[in-house]
């Protein structure tokens, strides 16, 4: 029997979609609950599974299971083929009624509270019934989500891309030296960057690393990085601190000119360029993304625009 044949006789969706469930959780038992089927039709399925490839597709341990190498093969290519379905659903489903739609990103904090939230606002508007699923995390778990096809792309500037991923560049952002209005430094007309550096910071810990933007800030002005008292990546972390007038930190310009006024915050009077990396869409290479997706990206494009122009 040719291989064509096989599959198209013997491998069903069901089978794939219980393969899944189970090398994600790692443990058949699981699996079968959250699928609400019996632990023995998982078993068996599983083992019908393997007897179709010829092959060995989990290996059994006191703690449950793992994909073996064929495991992951089959595991990679499943994954796929359920995430094309479901585009292709959300597709049909966009065509039938274009005010129907769900579009799944991640994104950094910044963005999300600038740039991502003005898109929104926006799409949300022309399409009341659509639903938006934002994940922000680390740029690792970033990663790892578009990968799995559990977002359908990024908005970022800390990823570096390999050759499965797709990279657009949108925006170089300027960083902003920012105060509460409390602040000793908030009336200031004249202040130096040099002045600030015994001041009580706050940054998140990709920021003040080496090639970090705050860190470079400070290189390039030829200055040691001052110590960060508080190190977070807490956007309502940092306003809280800085209400009480203790507190310096930088944010992005992008995200001061679109988030909604923080009338508390005060921009220090200090020139830093243009940070070298710049925030950038991140898709799967050769992933057909659904219609609300691309849809969502043109918007983005669009906000985007001024803001590389340096307007």
């Amino acid at each position: 029997m040719e291989w064509s044949d096989r599959i198209g006789r013997r491998l069903k969706p069901r089978d794939l979609h219980v393969f899944l469930a189970v090398a994600e959780h790692g443990n058949m038992a699981k699996a079968a609950e959250q699928l609400a089927i019996s632990r023995p039709v998982v078993s068996k399925i599983i083992a019908d599974l393997e007897h179709t490839l010829g092959v060995r597709l989990l290996d059994r341990n006191p703690k449950g299971v793992e994909p073996t190498l064929y495991g992951r093969a089959l595991l990679k290519r499943s994954v796929i083929v359920f995430d094309e379905l479901r585009q292709g659903v959300k597709e049909i489903e966009f065509l039938a009624d274009p005010n129907a739609g769900e579009v799944r990103r991640a994104c950094t904090e910044s963005l999300a509270a600038g740039l991502v939230s003005v898109v929104i606002d926006r799409l949300s508007r022309r399409y009341p019934r659509w639903s938006f699923h934002i994940e922000l995390g680390t740029p690792n778990s970033r990663l790892e989500l578009l990968r799995s096809r559990k977002v359908d792309f990024v908005i970022t500037r800390d990823l570096t891309p390999d050759a499965d991923i797709e990279e657009e560049p949108l925006f170089s952002d300027r960083l902003l030296v920012v105060v509460g209005s409390r602040s000793r430094w908030a009336a200031r007309r004249k202040v130096r960057l040099a002045d600030l550096i015994h001041e009580q910071w706050i940054q998140s810990a990709h920021e003040i690393g080496p090639g970090g933007p705050t860190f470079e800030a400070f290189a390039s002005a030829g200055l040691e990085f001052p110590k960060a008292k508080v190190v977070s990546a807490s956007l309502n972390l940092r306003y809280s601190l800085l209400a009480t007038g203790q507190f310096i930190t930088m944010m992005p310009d992008s995200m001061m000119l679109l988030a909604p006024s923080q009338r508390s915050i005060r921009v220090l009077p200090i020139n830093i360029p243009r940070w070298r990396l710049p925030n950038s869409i991140f898709t799967l290479r050769n992933r057909t993304l659904g219609p609300a997706a691309q849809c969502f990206i043109e918007c983005v494009r669009d906000v985007a625009k001024p803001l590389a122009n340096g307007k």
